[in-house]
């Protein structure tokens, strides 16, 4: 019995049937079970920041297994504590405080109880957010096609158009506990909202006495070529949120308070078992060295308009835009359907995500090299070549 019947054997069918097995990855190069080789634009959906089997990565996991592994939270350990204190860093703020869990949904769910505390109920969000899928962050989660049967969720939440601060400032007031946004809507597309939104997000909350809450699971510890997307902005949220990238492939989320937000929490409000774990902080704390060391800030935002560029050149008039910001990009899509196109590229040696109908989401490892962006847009090219001649499998 092959993987692809086992599958169904054995696995719940949320996920539908993948199309490939992988089984090792070098960089931004990963193999399938058949042999077959692809330049990997996902990284696990923005999560590799170091690609695969970097060293550093294992390296420091190997010696905290070999030195003290699980502790829970009845106990501090070394590399929890100095990950927090590097986050607090991180955003600049001396009053930052932080809380880690397992996961961006988690680390949503926290920062959505943390909201209650405020004395408050009501929440905003955007149109197209995605905050997880546990009940709470799925309640912040507006797509309808993931919320709805599961209704009704908890919460007080109004929805309004990403981008578009006057309905936001229409929907915000004195009940008003906190805005969620994403600096870039990550599921809902790849979406950048427009010039000065951030800053009316902030204008707008700080004048209410509501939370801004960042959504940095995606686009966090530099993605977009900043340590946080909203530094780009240059505004200070009082809460975000972390996962992905933050341990190149080891599971962890992150709550961070700024000022006043970052004592909500008291004793036996929140915890997490797993939270914070040597093992996934030391994991973390060697991709936050490798993007100092190797200054992968700067490389995400040239990697990514390399990756634009060869990606436009590449479609021509098949794909409109290449947008987002360094390494968290969208390809969308002018009279091709995303799916056709993503198995298209997959048979041509490229993994990507058919994040929308019509856009192809490409969030590769921030180490990823030159070489591999240009055989990537040759796919591209010989992808399209396919799907427009109605030849896709």
């Amino acid at each position: 019995m092959n993987w692809q019947q086992r599958w169904p054997a054995a696995m719940m069918s949320n996920y539908g049937a993948p199309q490939v097995m992988l089984t090792r990855g070098k960089g931004s190069r990963v193999w399938d079970i058949d042999g077959n080789e692809y330049v990997d634009l996902i990284a696990g959906i923005a999560v590799n920041a170091l690609g695969h089997g970097d060293p550093r990565i294992t390296d420091a996991i190997t010696d905290q297994l070999n030195t003290l592994g699980h502790v829970s939270n009845l106990y501090a350990s070394e590399p929890g504590l100095k990950l927090a204190e590097k986050l607090v860093e991180l955003t600049g703020n001396t009053s930052t405080r932080v809380f880690f869990c397992n996961s961006g949904a988690e680390a949503n769910e926290a920062a959505f109880k943390m909201t209650r505390l405020t004395g408050r109920t009501k929440v905003v969000v955007a149109e197209g957010s995605f905050h997880g899928r546990t009940m709470g962050s799925l309640a912040l989660t507006a797509q309808a096609g993931k919320a709805d049967p599961f209704r009704p969720l908890p919460g007080e939440v109004t929805v309004v158009p990403f981008g578009d601060a006057q309905a936001l400032e229409q929907a915000v007031d004195s009940s008003t506990a906190a805005v969620f946004l994403e600096p870039i809507q990550g599921e809902g597309g790849v979406i950048v909202p427009p010039p000065g939104f951030l800053q009316a997000a902030r204008r707008i909350t700080s004048a209410l006495g509501a939370l801004l809450v960042l959504d940095e699971v995606q686009s966090g510890i530099g993605r977009t070529g900043k340590w946080f997307a909203y530094q780009w902005d240059d505004v200070t949220p009082d809460v975000i949120t972390l996962a992905k990238g933050l341990a190149g492939g080891i599971p962890i989320g992150a709550v961070i308070g700024i000022g006043d937000a970052a004592s909500l929490f008291q004793p036996g409000m929140h915890g997490s078992t797993f939270g914070g774990n040597p093992i996934s902080a030391r994991a973390a704390l060697a991709v936050i060295g490798a993007i100092e060391d190797d200054d992968l800030l700067n490389r995400a935002v040239t990697a990514g308009e390399k990756l634009a560029a060869s990606v436009m050149q590449a479609a021509g008039d098949a794909v409109t835009e290449v947008r987002g910001k360094g390494l968290l990009r969208a390809a969308a899509l002018n009279g091709v359907a995303s799916a056709d196109m993503e198995r298209a590229l997959r048979a041509n040696g490229v993994l990507a995500n058919p994040v929308s109908p019509t856009a192809i989401r490409m969030a590769p490892a921030l180490t990823i090299a030159d070489a591999d962006i240009a055989d990537a847009a040759e796919a591209w090219s010989k992808s399209l070549q396919t799907v427009m001649n109605g030849t896709s499998t």
